[in-house]
Parts: structure tokens; C-alpha cells; sequence
């Protein structure tokens, strides 16, 4: 035994035997001594309401949804609601976040001073009043009847923002989807795998634009065959009566929050790239102006990729952190997954079932994208510089 314990090896192992044991030993601890208490004020415990009807509607929803749906399913429409709105702005973010911080590191004082100025003000506001802000902006828009109209197809009224959409059925939908994305991986398989290197530039170009083609062509048919009763594809919203059908309607909860998060986080992603830009070496700068590209083709192809090579860890944490700031929807009726689960505990009164689905949906989601992008970081960083 006292050999064992010499051994530096064993009594870091014990040590976190130890350490785990305690943990999970605290964690059944709070479990019991919760289940008695429960049982104790005649509080069922488990998770069999599941399967009960919420008897309560919402304002949102991608899926098909009635008040005598159970709770597990509108606990699924509220993450398909926080997912959406979290791809969305993350999406736009890194937009805004790109080109404010190619104006900060522009050679063009009147650039560098909208970039600044852009950056100093959204960063220091706090995100939650912006989001009080953005929804007051919406919800005070025309009503439908003078509704601000583009081209007829698009229409933007304090009910929120009407767009077309596809008139097909879920399963198409489905299968469209898996259709583009099936091609657009085995295109990037094409255009970038070993197997694939030593085929003539042109016949490799050629075999991944098939591929894609295909798929789109594949995906065009799923879509055609699923379309709506009406025989359209598309479906395009047109006022009837006092409010705008077909097409699919973008509430001001979510608009303003996609917003927010859009111009909040646009300011840390700008931060964050313009030190990637200004990590870049002015000689490989120099070097591709000298080989003929134009600043165009400086900035996309040279630039632009060292520079998310070497931040891309800061901004997996910037991603993670916006990502979670989806909850705040809860202040203005969103109803993504934080609101769900607190308007499931209200009415069915299962709180530590509820909280612990909540802390399982988010551990999952957030550990699923920093693990996705960690993947992408090390397929991509440069040697010598990777921080894993």
C-alpha cells in the first residue's frame, strides 16, 4: 500500500476517484433529500407528464402545434425555436461582424472612424435594452392594411414580417434538406479529399459541380412532388381580412431579438476578427498584390482565412455565448426553450424535472457546436499556431 502511494501516477487517479465519488455523491444527496420533500407536500414526482396535454397555446412555432399537444412536444418546438433563432443570428452577427471589421482595419479614416464608432456604441449598451428597444421599434409599424410592401411578395407590419415560403409537406421539406446537404458534403469531399488529388483540376471542378447539381436537381423533385393542395411550390403571403395569410410570418418577438443579437454580437466578432486581420502578416499581403491580385481577391483569399484560422477558437466562445443569449426572448414572449420550460413549470408544477430537461437541452446544444467548430479548428489551423 505505501508503495502505492509513493506511485505519482495512483494518487493522481485516487485523487480524482475521490474527487468524482464526492461529487456524484453530493448530487444523490440533493436528489433523495428533494424526492422526500416532494413526497412529503404529496408532489408526484418523474417525468410521465410528459406525455400530458398543455392546454396552452404559443406565438411561434416551425412545427405543427395545438393547445392539446403534450408537453414533450412543445418542449421540441421550443428548441426548434431557440436553434432557429440562434443559426439565424449567428448567422447575421458574423455578417456585421466581417465587414465592421474590415472597416476598422480599412487604410480609410472615414471607415475606420463608422467602425469605431459602430463598435463603441453596441458594445456598451446593454443587450437586453437593445432587445426592449428593437421590439418597441416593430410593434409601433403600420398595421397590415398600410403595411410597407416590397415588390408584393414581402410585407413588414407591427404583426411582423411576411415572407414566402414553401408550400410543401414536412416530409418533403425533410428530405429536400437532407438532399442539399448529402451533395454539399460530398462535393467538399471531392473538391478537397486526398483521393481526389491527383485528378486534373478540371475534372475534379467538374465532378463537384455534378454532385451538386444533382443534389439540387434531386432536391427540386422531392419539393414538386410534396408541394401544397393549392399545386404551388411557393407560397406567397397577400392580406385577406385584417392580417396577411399564407407565406410565413417572422413575429416582432423574434425580429427584435435576431436584431439584437445580430448588432450586440456583430461588435465582439468584429473585435475579435480585426486582431485575426492584423495578425496577418503585411508580407504575404504584400506578396499576393504583387502576384496580381486585386484587393478583392486579397482580402477573400488571403486575408480573410488566416485570420479566421487564428481566431477561431475566441470566436467558438463568442458563438456559445450568443447562442445562449437566445433566453432573453423570455422578456419579450418568445417562445424559444428557456420560456417553454418556465411556462411548463408554472402549469404542471414539475420544477426540478423541467429544470434539469432545461440544463440537458442547453449542455447538449452548446457542447454539440463548440465541438462541431473544435473539429473545424483543427482540420484548419495552421501549424504551430493551433492553441489545442
Amino acid at each position: 500500500m505505501l508503495k502505492l502511494l509513493r506511485n505519482a501516477r495512483f494518487r493522481n487517479w485516487a485523487a480524482q476517484a475521490l474527487f468524482l465519488a464526492a461529487v456524484v455523491g453530493v448530487i444523490v444527496f440533493f436528489a433523495l433529500t428533494a424526492s422526500a420533500n416532494m413526497r412529503a407536500q404529496g408532489i408526484t414526482a418523474g417525468f410521465g407528464f410528459l406525455f400530458q396535454s398543455t392546454g396552452w397555446d404559443i406565438n411561434f412555432s416551425l412545427l405543427p402545434y395545438t393547445p392539446n399537444d403534450p408537453y414533450w412536444k412543445v418542449l421540441v418546438i421550443g428548441m426548434v425555436n431557440t436553434l432557429f433563432l440562434g443559426s439565424i443570428s449567428l448567422i447575421l452577427a458574423t455578417m456585421v461582424g466581417m465587414v465592421v471589421a474590415a472597416a476598422r482595419t480599412a487604410r480609410n479614416p472615414m471607415l475606420n472612424a463608422i467602425g469605431t464608432i459602430y463598435v463603441d456604441t453596441f458594445r456598451n449598451v446593454p443587450i437586453l435594452l437593445q432587445v426592449f428597444f428593437w421590439y418597441a421599434v416593430y410593434t409601433r409599424l403600420p398595421p397590415p392594411r398600410q403595411a410597407y410592401s416590397i415588390f408584393d411578395t414581402v410585407f413588414l407590419s407591427a404583426r411582423g414580417l411576411f415572407i414566402p415560403a414553401l408550400d410543401v409537406s414536412a416530409i418533403a421539406a425533410v428530405g429536400a434538406s437532407l438532399a442539399v446537404i448529402v451533395g454539399l458534403g460530398a462535393a467538399l469531399w471531392i473538391a478537397h479529399a486526398r483521393r481526389f488529388a491527383r485528378k486534373e483540376p478540371s475534372l475534379r471542378r467538374a465532378g463537384w459541380l455534378a454532385v451538386l447539381a444533382l443534389s439540387f436537381a434531386v432536391a427540386l423533385v422531392i419539393l414538386f412532388v410534396g408541394r401544397g393542395e393549392e399545386g404551388a411550390v411557393i407560397s406567397v403571403p397577400a392580406l385577406k381580412g385584417l392580417n396577411f395569410r399564407g407565406g410565413i410570418a417572422i413575429p416582432p418577438e423574434f425580429a427584435a431579438l435576431a436584431t439584437s443579437i445580430m448588432i450586440y454580437g456583430g461588435t465582439y466578432i468584429a473585435e475579435v476578427l480585426r486582431a485575426g486581420f492584423l495578425a496577418v502578416s503585411r508580407g504575404q499581403v504584400e506578396a499576393a498584390t504583387a502576384l496580381g491580385l486585386r484587393p478583392w481577391e486579397v482580402f477573400s483569399r488571403i486575408r480573410l482565412p488566416l485570420a479566421i484560422r487564428m481566431v477561431l477558437p475566441t470566436l467558438i466562445n463568442q458563438y456559445v455565448w450568443l447562442l445562449k443569449a437566445t433566453t432573453l426572448g423570455i422578456a419579450v414572449g418568445f417562445t424559444d426553450y428557456f420560456m417553454v420550460v418556465a411556462v411548463s413549470i408554472t402549469q404542471s408544477g414539475h420544477t426540478i424535472e423541467l429544470i434539469a430537461l432545461l440544463i440537458a437541452g442547453f449542455l447538449i446544444v452548446n457542447y454539440s457546436l463548440s465541438t462541431i467548430l473544435n473539429r473545424i479548428n483543427k482540420a484548419v489551423a495552421i501549424k504551430g499556431l493551433s492553441t489545442s
